[in-house]
């Protein structure tokens, strides 16, 4: 008899417990039902401490990589006037901007009066003075620049081809317990011009304050490669977020080599045409020359008469757009 008592209870405690759950569940589905008529979204679930805590440190980590590559972005952005000393220090030339300008001036004026004597000599003084004027602005601006350029881009070559083993020399000294300072000390010794000597000057700069991060911002302006720059956005990014500095880097290394192979391969390619170019460019010159050694008197109406002038004159212009032309076709830019 006590056993029915039992069960009966039992049986009116699970009764009740069920009734409740139905009209739990009941609500929860009016509710659900409400918020999809509505078009709003359902409240998530209550997460536990640990969870809401990893939940947040997440949140907050996105929300400086955010921060931290918006503002990277709009630096980047903000395209700064390139002075004469920051072209002075991307060619490598320890030169002051005085000294440069004096050297141009005094090859501006040594250019423009060989050409005018040689003007004056072979047409009259008039024709010669136009040439000499030429041969000076040549001398003194075009040329000057040009040697700019060409040593700087010589040394961004030499600079991205030493690159790739410098992160992975930094990467193992990280990976070896040495902190950042000392690896970038590391590669300042070890590895030859340009690359060891700009790490320096970053090892130098947090002597007297400065960080890494705006040291390797010095770095990027001294040397405007993408390079330089990827590696200027992990360290500043890995300095706002955290994080396996180590692992970053040593991704970031393989993505430059993948970049230095892109080039070789962009280059041989483009091989073909560059000597292309070359040839055709060359041919009115050898040809001039061989005339003039051949049969010397054949071109003299070409530099004697008024209509011969105008026709050089036109013919080298255009020659020299078109050799413009093909170095503008033939050069990428990645």
């Amino acid at each position: 008899m006590e056993w029915l008592i039992l069960l009966i209870i039992a049986l009116a405690v699970g009764g009740v417990v069920w009734a409740v759950m139905e009209s739990l569940n009941e609500r929860s589905s009016a509710r659900r039902l409400e918020m999809i008529a509505s078009g709003s979204e359902p409240r998530k679930e209550e997460k536990g401490l640990i969870q809401r805590l990893l939940h947040s440190t997440k949140d907050d980590r996105r929300r400086k990589l955010e921060e931290s590559l918006r503002t990277l972005d709009e630096k980047s952005s903000q395209k700064k006037r390139v002075t004469l000393r920051q072209r002075l220090q991307r060619a490598g030339l320890h030169l002051s901007t005085t000294q440069f300008l004096l050297f141009a001036a005094s090859l501006g004026v040594g250019l423009g009066l060989v050409g005018l004597l040689i003007g004056a000599m072979i047409f009259d003084f008039q024709s010669g003075l136009i040439i000499g004027l030429a041969m000076l602005g040549v001398g003194g601006v075009g040329l000057p620049l040009w040697m700019l350029r060409f040593l700087s881009q010589r040394r961004m070559n030499k600079f991205l081809h030493h690159l790739p083993d410098a992160i992975e020399l930094m990467v193992r000294g990280l990976r070896s317990g040495l902190p950042v300072t000392d690896a970038m000390k590391t590669i300042a010794e070890e590895v030859p011009d340009p690359v060891g000597p700009e790490f320096m000057e970053v090892v130098e700069g947090q002597k007297i304050g400065i960080p890494i991060d705006k040291g390797l911002e010095r770095m990027y302006e001294r040397v405007p490669l993408p390079e330089v720059n990827f590696l200027y956005i992990v360290l500043s990014i890995q300095k706002e977020t955290g994080g396996n500095l180590s692992e970053a880097l040593s991704n970031l290394s393989t993505v430059l080599r993948s970049r230095k192979a892109m080039k070789l391969k962009v280059k041989a390619i483009s091989q073909e045409a560059k000597v292309s170019a070359f040839i055709i460019g060359a041919i009115p010159v050898v040809l001039i020359g061989a005339l003039a050694f051949l049969n010397p008197g054949y071109l003299t109406p070409m530099y004697t008469t008024s209509s011969g002038k105008m026709a050089s004159m036109a013919a080298a212009f255009w020659m020299a757009m078109g050799v413009l032309i093909m170095r503008k076709i033939i050069n990428f830019k990645f």
